[in-house]
């Protein structure tokens, strides 16, 4: 006979015909998790045909503890042993009688099948599609909302859409400023060093700046709003709908979607076009700074700047501000509601948005490309 004790909560005694696994203590949720790796440390060693699971020792059991002893038919079961339960109390036995046993049997032992790579990129692409026909549920429930918030214009929430613009807009001029001056600084720096092979350092400024104001204003604009409101909207959402503050709107007839989600996304397309305005000036800022460090003087700048920017260049940045605006203040809102359970869920849901964020301004900047060359615009 073999005999080996671990803890004082699982003891084995193995022979060539049959195996013996005594269980005492608390089977409850508190010891289970090291019960758990003494059974894998016992597990291979049972031996023989006939295991004897003996409860004689247990003092109390609940519905952890009834997992537990399932899971060590099945192991046994597995193994091809023939499995009795003895010395069961009558309060235990009357317990475990109220548990589904076959139920909890299948469900203990449904292993995770081995996928190949075609598996995988059927369910990513499912998951894409059902992302895409939620967004598009989403935009149309928040395009309804606008409608009935504009035709009810005295019950929008001034305070809290006011609170909302200088958390989107006010607070963000900061960062916006300053990426859109070193982005400036950058681009000529770095357009410099090849239009000097041609003597045509001057053109630098007709090259950022329509570079700025037509794609990466707007672009680097939308990122930082991504980066710093979508996840918030995202985080704020979750986190009420984890403590179930949009099922208590929802008794009290203030539907979420009006209440929450309109002001959030409004705040953040009004004020989008803003910050593109003053990313756009820092970064002319930072370009100029570069042209007068080559020599050229403010007055020739200027002319190359106002020369080669029309109005036409100024309204192209503006629409796509308004469009990459609304993009991130949507899918933030819409990740925050569509946030699970559990520790991390939050955290998930702020990634999801940022990501989602992203991808969708790249995709709206790719069709606004095809479709101003399209236009001659």
């Amino acid at each position: 006979m073999i005999s080996d004790n671990l803890k004082n909560q699982l003891r084995l005694e193995a022979g060539s015909e049959q195996s013996i696994l005594f269980v005492s203590g608390r089977l409850d949720s508190a010891t289970i998790p090291d019960l758990w790796n003494q059974l894998h440390l016992l597990s291979p060693r049972l031996s023989g045909k006939v295991l004897f699971i003996d409860m004689g020792e247990v003092a109390f059991c609940d519905g952890a503890g009834a997992a537990f002893l399932i899971t060590m038919e099945n192991e046994a079961i597995h193994k091809g042993l023939d499995v009795h339960i003895r010395n069961l109390s009558e309060d235990m036995r009357t317990f475990l009688d109220r548990f589904d046993q076959a139920r909890l049997k299948h469900v203990l032992t449904v292993k995770i099948t081995d996928t190949n790579a075609i598996v995988e990129i059927g369910k990513t692409f499912s998951s894409l599609i059902d992302d895409i026909r939620d967004m598009i549920a989403f935009g149309g429930q928040l395009l309804c909302s606008f409608v009935w918030t504009v035709s009810h214009f005295r019950r929008i929430r001034w305070n809290d859409f006011l609170k909302l613009i200088e958390l989107v807009g006010v607070n963000a001029v900061g960062i916006t400023a300053l990426l859109g001056f070193l982005f400036g600084l950058i681009m000529a720096f770095s357009a410099a060093m090849p239009l000097r092979q041609f003597g045509v350092e001057v053109y630098v400024s007709d090259l950022v700046a329509i570079a700025l104001v037509r794609v990466l204003g707007p672009f680097i604009t939308a990122i930082i709003i991504a980066g710093r409101s979508g996840s918030a909207f995202a985080a704020e959402l979750g986190t009420m709908k984890i403590n179930n503050e949009l099922d208590a709107l929802n008794v009290m007839s203030l539907e979420p979607m009006r209440f929450l989600v309109v002001p959030r996304v409004a705040s953040t397309i009004l004020m989008a076009p803003l910050l593109v305005v003053l990313t756009n000036i820092a970064g002319i800022v930072g370009s100029g700074l570069v042209i007068l460090s080559l020599g050229y003087g403010l007055a020739t700048y200027y002319d190359h700047v106002q020369y080669i920017l029309g109005i036409t260049d100024v309204l192209v940045g503006l629409c796509k501000a308004l469009v990459f605006g609304g993009l991130v203040g949507g899918v933030g809102c819409l990740r925050g509601l569509q946030t699970q359970t559990g520790a991390g869920a939050v955290g998930i849901s702020a990634t999801r948005a940022v990501v989602s964020g992203i991808v969708l301004i790249v995709v709206a900047e790719g069709l606004f490309s095809v479709l101003l060359y399209m236009l001659d615009i």
